[in-house]
């Protein structure tokens, strides 16, 4: 029996050979796949945590930019409000002076002009705070990567209060020049208005978009250049030195001048302008309403343009716009900017651009 099992192995000993090695094979393949597996599921989980943290990281930057926004509206309403004092001007009127009629003339300039400013440069303000801290917050990310060496920080403290107090140009320089160009506007388009005549809310919304034609047509320079001193002294001013964080405060100035000049921001900040202007519309609409038990219906299309109110009654409604346009309290018009669908891509992308691994090559 023993010699019959042996001689059927040896008549088969090269299929049982090769089925031993195909056996074998196909445990060390099974094996190997367990391992590649194994390896492909640990990476992807890896990226996949490191996403969420990214993702945790991106939205609690968005969050430090809605309230660095909200706790620079009040400088920057001081600032408009010193330069484009209207108060003054309401304070000598009640003093019936001579003059009565040429300070209402300069009262009508200068509240057009503050209300405006006002609009430009809280839009302004979004967007350039959603460049700057999506800048850093994209750095700081990668400095706090796991990995990332801490002795060469991509953006140390430093470097980020330098950097950010770029933001001064806006409510100074940039500021001021902005006044100039919106006040020459504003003059050109309702200077001839005499204070009797009446408008209509729509009428009004046609000399906004004139005066919005001459400022964002006339000006040589493009609205970037109110947000950032686009001049090479004025970077190296502003980094106040040579050493090694004034470097890196020169490449992050650098970084953000080309963001401004970038098409995206451009259609960006355009997008905040039209929405901005269309609150303002909105909140002026309020006073043109039909009076009551009038017999047509407020909600009809021509109902506002059916009303209209003497230019010296518009007058004191727009100078009390800056109120609301640069309150510090969550208004409707901060929120429209920064709740704004396109404001928010912009800003992920930017934070996406600077927070990518390949940024530490450079």
């Amino acid at each position: 029996m023993f010699s019959s099992v042996w001689n059927f192995i040896k008549r088969h000993k090269r299929k049982f050979i090769f089925t031993g090695a195909v056996v074998g094979g196909v445990y060390l393949l099974g094996k190997y796949a367990q391992q590649k597996i194994k390896e492909i599921q640990e990476k992807e989980a890896t990226e996949y945590i490191a996403q969420a943290r990214r993702q945790f990281h991106f939205e609690s930057n968005q969050r430090t930019c809605n309230m660095t926004v909200l706790s620079m509206l009040p400088p920057l309403k001081e600032a408009i409000i010193t330069q484009l004092n209207s108060e003054n001007l309401t304070a000598l009127l009640k003093t019936k002076p001579a003059n009565k009629l040429e300070i209402w003339e300069d009262l009508k300039v200068v509240s057009f002009t503050r209300t405006i400013v006002a609009v430009y440069s809280t839009c302004m303000l979004v967007v350039l705070l959603r460049v700057q801290l999506n800048i850093i917050g994209g750095y700081l990310y990668l400095d706090n990567s796991v990995g990332k060496s801490v002795t060469m920080p991509l953006a140390p403290p430093d470097v980020q209060q330098q950097y950010l107090s770029s933001i001064q140009h806006l409510l100074g320089d940039g500021l001021t020049e902005l006044m100039m160009i919106v006040k020459k506007a504003v003059q050109n388009s309702l200077g001839s208005v005499p204070l009797k005549q009446s408008l209509s809310l729509l009428e009004l919304e046609q000399q906004l978009s004139w005066i919005r034609a001459e400022v964002e047509a006339a000006s040589e320079r493009s609205l970037s250049w109110y947000l950032l001193a686009d001049d090479e002294n004025a970077l190296a001013d502003q980094a106040c030195g040579l050493t090694e964080n004034d470097v890196m405060t020169i490449r992050l100035l650098n970084e953000t001048r080309d963001m401004l000049d970038s098409p995206d921001f451009i259609t960006v900040l355009n997008v905040c302008l039209n929405r901005g202007f269309s609150r303002l519309l909105d909140n002026l609409a309020e006073f043109f309403r039909p009076p009551p038990g009038d017999s047509a219906p407020s909600s009809a299309p021509d109902s506002l343009s059916a009303v209209s109110l003497p230019l010296a009654k518009i007058i004191p409604i727009i100078n009390g716009q800056i109120n609301t346009i640069c309150s510090e309290t969550p208004s409707h018009f901060v929120q429209d900017l920064l709740m704004n669908d396109q404001v928010k891509e912009f800003a992920a992308n930017v934070y996406e651009t600077f927070s990518a691994p390949q940024e530490l090559q450079k």
